[in-house]
């Protein structure tokens, strides 16, 4: 009997051990789990302006894609460009203002947002036309009526 009551004791001792090992192990994934999150965080937001990361593909599938082309593995594909002239950027106060004058009899908030759409190649949004459009109003350069702006002379 006694041998019996030894191993049911040391059964139990161990048993205990293993419950204070999973303990221990769970609090350490937690720890561990928080860490990789502080990580994250301070990698994301701790980097200095030239040192973000670039989110396009990695330098490895573009060595795989330019050998699968025929060309060298050290060397990147790069892509054509055609030659086309740079884009004139208008700012939407002055592209508004230049939609207004265009039409002489007056226009409508939309039909401004349409022409500056297929002349400067611009998407605004009607709160922002607004607003650059009210602008010029209170400068005295545009004026409403009838629901139509008027470039003033």
């Amino acid at each position: 009997m006694p041998i019996i009551a030894d191993v049911t004791q040391e059964k139990q001792r161990i048993s205990d051990q293993l419950a204070k090992i999973d303990a221990e192990r769970s609090k350490l994934q937690d720890r561990l789990n928080e860490l990789e999150i502080a990580e994250r965080v301070l990698s994301r937001f701790g980097k200095q302006r030239g040192e973000t990361q670039r989110r396009g593909r990695t330098a490895g599938s573009q060595s795989k894609q330019a050998s699968g082309n025929g060309e060298s593995p050290g060397i990147p594909a790069r892509r054509q460009r055609t030659a086309r002239p740079a884009a004139q950027v208008v700012p939407l106060g002055e592209a508004a203002l230049r939609a207004v004058q265009a039409h002489s009899g007056g226009v409508s908030a939309d039909a401004v947002r349409d022409y500056i759409a297929k002349q400067f190649g611009l998407t605004v949004r009607p709160n922002h036309l607004g607003m650059a459009l009210q602008r010029h109003r209170r400068a005295g350069r545009l004026e409403i009526r009838d629901s139509r702006w008027h470039a003033l002379q």
